[in-house]
C-alpha cells in the first residue's frame, strides 16, 4: 500500500494562459513497458534484499511466467488492450488499489502533514489575522485554477499533466462500507463558493465571495473568523469530525447513520462541497524549542488525541489548513486526489502571499453572520464518537515522529560533487539503514510521472546492487577510501538511472500491479509470481521514502506504510535539509530519534570521504 508523496527533482514553471485541456491533450499517454524488461528488473531489484535461496526459487518461476504463450504473455496482451482504449491504463486501478479500496484509517497511514515556519502571533487576534490572510491566499490561487491561468510545471524539459491541481479544491473522500469514493464539486454548474471552519470542534459555513463573484478581502474574512470564534466559545462540544478518523468500514456504518438525519446530511454535505478547510486549533502543550518541529508535525497529521485537536478536523476533507493559537501552522490533506508537489505549489503560493498581503481596511458592508452547521447526535451516534475517540489515541500513542534540521549542508554539497541531491540522500539513508540493521531492505522512494496524461506515481527501488555494495564497503577497514569513493559515486549514479526510468514510465512496481489486477479480471487462481515469498518481501517496505522539494522552508510528513517501518520525507533546500521521520512505538525495533540521527551521521560521513578522499587524477 504505497502512498508517499513525492516528487523527484524540483520542477520549472512556464505560464500558459487558459489552454489547460488542449495542454492535457498533448501529453503522451503512460507507456506499457515490455514483459522480459519488467521481469528481468524486477530479479534485479530483488538481489539486495531477497535470500539467494530463495531467490532461485523466483528465478524459476519469473522464467515460467515470461515463457512465449504463458500466463505473462496473455496478461500482458489484456493490459495492451487496456492502454489502448484507455486514457491511462493505470490511474483508475491505482485510484482504487491504493487509496479507496484501503481501509486503515486515513489518519497516519494514507494523509500526509506539512509543517510550516512558525508564525509569530501569539493571541487569538494574530491567529484570525494570519488565517484571513492564508484564506484570501488559497483563494488568489483558485482563481489560476478557475482561469486556466495556472503555470504549466515541467520536468527535464517535459511538460507535466496538471490535472491533480483541478481535483484538490471543492473535494472530498466519502466513506463507504467496503470502498470509500471521491467527489468533486468544482466542476458542477453551480460551484461551490464556501469553506468551512471549524474551532472547537464546532463548524461553520463560511461565504467567500460577494454576490458579483469577486472575493471577500482579507479584512472581511478577518471579520467574519470574529463571528465564528464568537460563537464556538463552548469547549464542550461533541468532537463529530472524530469519526473521519476512524477504519475507513467502521466510518462507513457510522456515516450511513449519520446521514440518515436530514439535519446532520445537509451539515455533512455543506463540508464535501466546500473549497477547503480551515481549523482554528486550540493551543497544543507548550515543548522545548527542539521539540517544537516534532510536535508541530503530530499536530498537523493527527492534531494530537481527542483530548487536543483531533476533532477538530474533517480528516476526509481533501485540503485542511491548521493554524493554532500558538503560532503552529501547517496542513493536512487527504491523499487519494493528488500528490504532495500540486500541495505544496498552493501553499509556496499562500505562505508568500501571506507575507506580502496587509490587511487593507474595506467598507464595512454588513455581511451576513456565517451559518453554524448543526448535528443531531443520538446516544448510537455518540457511541461511534467515543470508539473514534479510543481508536484515535492508540494511534496518536503508537506514533513516533521526529523532525530534523540538517544544517550541515543542503543542496549545495552534492552539487558541488556533481551528484544528484535525491540520490545522494538516499544514498546516506541506504547506509543509516544498514548501519542499524545489518541488512538492506525494500525501499520506496515516490517518482512522479507527470509527464504522461493524469500521471500519478511509481516507485523508485532505493535499494541496489550497487548501493548494497557501498553500504557494505563503507565501514570496511580493509577497503580503500578511494574504492569507497568510486562505489559510492557508482550507487548515486544507478540510483539517478532509476529515477530516469521510472519518471519515462519504465519503472516495475506499477506494471507488476497491472499484471497482477489483470489476473484477477482474468484468471481464476493468482500466478505464482504473486504468491511468492520474494514479491511480498519486495512490498514490504521498511523504508517508505519521498523527497517533497518546495520553496517555503517546510517540511511534509506521514507515517510508515509497515508495522516494522520507517516514513521519511524530506525537503532539501539550498544549504540545509528538512527531514520528518516516522515509526511506531509498538515495535521495539524501530526509533524514529535513533533513524534520524544515524541518517545525520551518514549524511556526514559521506561528505567526509569525499572531501578527505584525493581525487583520482584523469
Amino acid at each position: 500500500m504505497m502512498k508517499s508523496p513525492g516528487l523527484v527533482k524540483p520542477v520549472s514553471v512556464t505560464k500558459v494562459a487558459g489552454r489547460y485541456l488542449a495542454h492535457q491533450e498533448g501529453l503522451p499517454k503512460l507507456p506499457l513497458p515490455a514483459l522480459q524488461q519488467t521481469c528481468e528488473r524486477y530479479l534485479t531489484a530483488l538481489e539486495p534484499i531477497v535470500e539467494e535461496e530463495e531467490l532461485k526459487h523466483t528465478r524459476e518461476l519469473v522464467t515460467k511466467f515470461q515463457m512465449p504463450g504463458g500466463v505473462g504473455e496473455r496478461l500482458q496482451m489484456g493490459l495492451v488492450h487496456r492502454a489502448q482504449k484507455m486514457e491511462n491504463w493505470l490511474s483508475d486501478w491505482w485510484l482504487q488499489t491504493a487509496y479507496l479500496d484501503y481501509r486503515m484509517p486515513v489518519v497516519i497511514h494514507s494523509s500526509p502533514g506539512v509543517v510550516l515556519p512558525r508564525v509569530e502571533f501569539n493571541d487569538r487576534q494574530g491567529q484570525m489575522r494570519y488565517a484571513a490572510k492564508l484564506i484570501a491566499g488559497v483563494l488568489d490561487f483558485k482563481t489560476m485554477i478557475d482561469n486556466e491561468t495556472l503555470p504549466v510545471e515541467h520536468l527535464g524539459g517535459k511538460p507535466l499533466c496538471m490535472n491533480q491541481y483541478y481535483q484538490v479544491l471543492s473535494s472530498c473522500r466519502i466513506p463507504g462500507i467496503k470502498r470509500d469514493s471521491v467527489v468533486n464539486y468544482a466542476q458542477s454548474k453551480r460551484p461551490p463558493t464556501h469553506i468551512t471552519v471549524v474551532h472547537n470542534f464546532q463548524f461553520f459555513v463560511l461565504d467567500v465571495y460577494n454576490s458579483d463573484g469577486t472575493p471577500l478581502t482579507v479584512d472581511q474574512i478577518y471579520n467574519q473568523l470574529e463571528k465564528i470564534w464568537n460563537s464556538s466559545l463552548q469547549t464542550n462540544k461533541e468532537p463529530i469530525g472524530i469519526l473521519t478518523s476512524n477504519h475507513r468500514n467502521s466510518w462507513g456504518k457510522a456515516y450511513n447513520n449519520l446521514i440518515k438525519d436530514k439535519t446532520n446530511k445537509e451539515s455533512v454535505r455543506a463540508i464535501q462541497k466546500s473549497i477547503f478547510t480551515i481549523c482554528l486549533d486550540a493551543p497544543m502543550p507548550r515543548v522545548s524549542d527542539e521539540m517544537y518541529r516534532s510536535r508541530a508535525a503530530v499536530q498537523m497529521l493527527h492534531g494530537g488525541g481527542s483530548r487536543w485537536n483531533s476533532g477538530n478536523r474533517w480528516f476526509d476533507k481533501t485540503l485542511q489548513f491548521i493554524i493554532g493559537e500558538d503560532g503552529s501552522c501547517g496542513a493536512i490533506y487527504e491523499h487519494a486526489p493528488a500528490e504532495g508537489p500540486p500541495i505544496i505549489a498552493l501553499i509556496d503560493h499562500v505562505v508568500e502571499y501571506t507575507r506580502k498581503s496587509e490587511m487593507v481596511r474595506t467598507p464595512m458592508v454588513p455581511l451576513p453572520m456565517p451559518r453554524k452547521l448543526r448535528f443531531n447526535i443520538t446516544p448510537e451516534i455518540k457511541q461511534d464518537i467515543e470508539d473514534a475517540k479510543q481508536n484515535m489515541n492508540i494511534m496518536v500513542h503508537d506514533l513516533d515522529m521526529r523532525v530534523a534540521v540538517f544544517s550541515h549542508f543542503g543542496k549545495n554539497f552534492p552539487k558541488s560533487q556533481k551528484m544528484s541531491p535525491d540520490a545522494f540522500i538516499q544514498i546516506a539513508l541506504q547506509l543509516a539503514y544498514y548501519r542499524m540493521y545489518k541488512r538492506c531492505c525494500a525501499t520506496y522512494e515516490s517518482a512522479s510521472l507527470r509527464m504522461f496524461r493524469l500521471g500519478r506515481t511509481d516507485t523508485i527501488r532505493s535499494a541496489s546492487i550497487d548501493s548494497a555494495r557501498f553500504v557494505k564497503a563503507m565501514d570496511d577497514p580493509i577497503v580503500p577510501s578511494t574504492e569507497k569513493v568510486s562505489l559510492m559515486e557508482k550507487a548515486v549514479r544507478a540510483h539517478r538511472g532509476y529515477t530516469d526510468m521510472a519518471i519515462r514510465g519504465q519503472a516495475i512496481d506499477r506494471h507488476l500491479l497491472g499484471l497482477k489486477l489483470q489476473a484477477i479480471e482474468d484468471l481464476s487462481a493468482l500466478p505464482e509470481i504473486f504468491m511468492d515469498t520474494s514479491y511480498a518481501v519486495a512490498l514490504h517496505y521498511n523504508l517508505s521514502t519521498s523527497q517533497v522539494p518546495s520553496k517555503t522552508d517546510c517540511v511534509m510528513c506521514f507515517g510508515p506504510v509497515v508495522p516494522d517501518g520507517y516514513g521519511v520525507c524530506y525537503n532539501p533546500m539550498e544549504s540545509h535539509i528538512n527531514f520528518a521521520v516516522s515509526a511506531f512505538n509498538s515495535c521495539a525495533d524501530t526509533n524514529a530519534a535513533r533513524m534520524a540521527h544515524s541518517l545525520e551521521d551518514a549524511l556526514l560521513d559521506m561528505r567526509g570521504l569525499l572531501e578527505q578522499t584525493p581525487k583520482a587524477k584523469l
